[in-house]
């Protein structure tokens, strides 16, 4: 092999071509063992959705189940009970980068950055994160989401403020970008229809495109992970051998490279059917039912 073909090679990741599926599942368990930096945690249940009240029972039940894989852990609430996965997340010594989800109703919005301004001064947020693609989804303007980033900075100055979105979106958006300590990117490669052939190289696109837009700034991949079931998208092909080689592929460049990456997600999740389709409720390691899925 020569050097380009090797470099080629440690681009795209591990060549899976060759390994059978019981080598491949010994392949994720010892990734797996190894430890990620960060997973996002899944709280609901069957029959659960935004708008449940989270149980304290159910968060240390999945805390349990975790806790040995991962140094980090990020909520994206901190309203219904999902303010206690920071606090549970601390008792268990993992890390916690604690999202406020900001849409259009500007009660919840308000009740959002209060719980999260109220946790971070408790000591139980290490990275805050203002809102979770709302300009993605046009709930908000620019201009009310930078001040709710500038209230949240001005309340917690010691704690490194983000807002997580696309990675495209902040070279879009410099005023955002600017107002971060840390930027936080969604890399999809799925979602952009890549084949899982090519999704590492196209993730480290994303990522060094956001990189670009830093300007210096740490970048922190905030979601990234691939579907176990659903219709083929575009060129990405769902399936359960395609999310296990995503998964070791991912892990792999995020050991190698000191990439910090939160992959998404821990539990598969039966709400999310409705929003994003047939795959939607299949991105966890973890299946519905809390059993490893590979």
């Amino acid at each position: 092999m020569s050097v380009r073909a090797g470099k080629i090679k440690a681009l795209v990741g591990i060549d899976h071509a060759n390994k059978t599926s019981e080598e491949l599942k010994s392949l994720f368990k010892k990734v797996l063992e190894n430890g990620m930096h960060g997973l996002c945690f899944s709280t609901y249940e069957d029959g659960q959705g935004p708008g449940t009240q989270i149980t304290e029972a159910q968060i240390r039940r999945r805390m349990e189940i975790i806790k040995p894989y991962t140094k980090w852990v990020r909520s994206f609430s901190c309203t219904d009970g999902n303010e206690l996965i920071p606090i549970i997340a601390k008792e268990y010594g993992i890390k916690t980068l604690v999202g406020a989800w900001l849409g259009n109703d500007e009660e919840i919005n308000e009740k959002e950055i209060s719980g999260l301004i109220k946790l971070a001064k408790e000591g139980y947020v290490d990275i805050a994160a203002v809102g979770n693609e709302v300009m993605y989804r046009k709930d908000l303007t620019e201009d009310e989401l930078l001040g709710f980033m500038h209230r949240v900075k001005m309340e917690i100055p010691d704690i490194p403020m983000g807002y997580v979105d696309a990675y495209y979106e902040f070279s879009h958006r410099p005023k955002i970008t600017e107002a971060c300590d840390v930027i936080l990117a969604n890399c999809y490669p799925y979602w952009e229809g890549c084949s899982l052939e090519y999704s590492l190289l196209y993730m480290k696109d994303m990522y060094n495109q956001a990189v670009s837009a830093a300007n210096g700034k740490k970048v922190i991949i905030t979601e990234t992970g691939w579907p176990s079931v659903g219709e083929l998208f575009h060129g990405a092909q769902p399936s359960h051998e395609n999310a296990l080689k995503y998964f070791i592929n991912a892990q792999k460049w995020s050991e190698q490279d000191d990439i910090e990456m939160f992959y998404f997600s821990s539990f598969d999740e039966s709400w999310k059917v409705g929003s994003e389709g047939d795959v939607g409720a299949y991105w966890g390691l973890w299946d519905k039912n809390e059993k490893l899925k590979f």
